[in-house]
């Protein structure tokens, strides 16, 4: 089967012929309908090195967004069918600590001796022909379009984790939120919002194109350059945003969030750019605070997909057959996606 290999660090993915995965006890066999290409796979081609350590060390196939079919099923698993639609959780733990016991893999108190991090990160993912996942980590999808839903492992489940923790913020009338950087991750974050929250969402991002899309979603969107935190603290009536999400995580962005928070209000940077800040006693609003969150749990995924099957969260994707896999990793290096990036082996 064809797959898009990482093979070396520094290193842009290839596609390569590999043999079908053979699932194990505990594992099923998922025929890929979709997977989702993120910023995420292309630090690990591009940017990441031997300091990495083993847990992400190539050889092995990329993808940790990935939805598809049940094809077969390994030694021991009851409960799913050949040919039913699944989200694949792409965390995966220990399976016996605390962390992993609420379905938190992502926080695994285990995680510096684990063999690798996640699917697609470390161990071969779903940016091939078919992929082995453990059942534990399947979330069902019943008849709702699996190739759209892909993202959802990521790209919907990241932004619903840090709003969810923020929601105390927000309850309430008169709430406000903010969300910095529109591109897979934050168009999704305006959905969620939306439909989970009465606040006035607030968005921005340097593309015009990316902010027309998010007020599609309900969004009142906020023009970049000089005078930005100004007009985002007018538009809240001087009183400051009470959560931002920032999606980029560079340190312009994340000034830009210190500047508009309100008191007791929340910053969560989302984003992994790994921008530094400064923090003052005297400029930080009163009880205002600044964190970060890193994916979801697996029953926060199966609310992710409750509400995409309601109706109240779609990603926007772009579709690629697999030979023009390596095309969405470049559209999404060059920055001309404002969706999402969906490879579909199988379309």
């Amino acid at each position: 089967m064809k797959a898009v290999r990482f093979t070396a660090w520094k290193t842009f993915p290839s596609i390569e012929e590999v043999p079908r995965p053979v699932p194990g006890p505990g594992e099923v066999l998922l025929k890929i309908a979709g997977a989702g290409a993120c910023h995420s796979d292309v630090a690990v081609f591009e940017q990441f090195d031997e300091s990495m350590g083993e847990q992400l060390a190539p050889a092995y196939t990329l993808g940790h967004e990935n939805s598809g079919w049940i094809e077969e099923v390994g030694p021991g698993v009851t409960g799913v069918n050949v040919g039913d639609a699944f989200l694949s959780y792409g965390p995966i733990g220990c399976q016996h600590c605390p962390a992993c016991s609420r379905g938190q893999d992502t926080y695994c108190y285990n995680a510096a001796t684990q063999p690798y991090l996640a699917t697609g990160l470390g161990r071969d993912g779903g940016m091939a022909e078919y992929m082995t996942v453990p059942a534990r980590n399947l979330v069902p999808l019943g008849d709702a379009d699996p190739i759209t839903a892909a993202p959802l492992s990521d790209a919907g489940l990241t932004p619903y984790h840090a709003i969810k923790l923020a929601l105390p913020k927000l309850a309430g009338g008169g709430k406000s939120a903010l969300v910095i950087g529109l591109g897979g991750l934050g168009q999704i974050a305006v959905q969620i919002l939306a439909a989970l929250t009465g606040a006035d969402i607030y968005a921005t991002d340097m593309k015009r194109e990316a902010m027309a899309e998010a007020q599609k979603s309900g969004a009142i969107p906020i023009e970049g350059g000089e005078g930005q935190a100004e007009r985002i603290r007018e538009a809240t009536g001087g009183q400051g945003v009470d959560a931002v999400f920032d999606f980029v995580g560079v340190t312009p962005t994340i000034k830009l969030a210190q500047q508009v928070v309100a008191r007791r209000g929340r910053i969560t940077v989302v984003g992994v750019a790994g921008g530094p800040t400064d923090w003052s006693f005297y400029t930080n609003p009163y009880e205002a605070e600044l964190t970060n969150t890193y994916w979801g749990t697996i029953e926060e995924l199966y609310e992710v997909v409750d509400l995409y099957r309601s109706g109240k969260i779609t990603p926007q994707i772009k579709t690629y057959p697999m030979s023009q896999a390596l095309d969405a990793y470049r559209d999404l290096h060059d920055g001309k996606l404002s969706g999402r990036a969906v490879v579909t082996p199988h379309a």
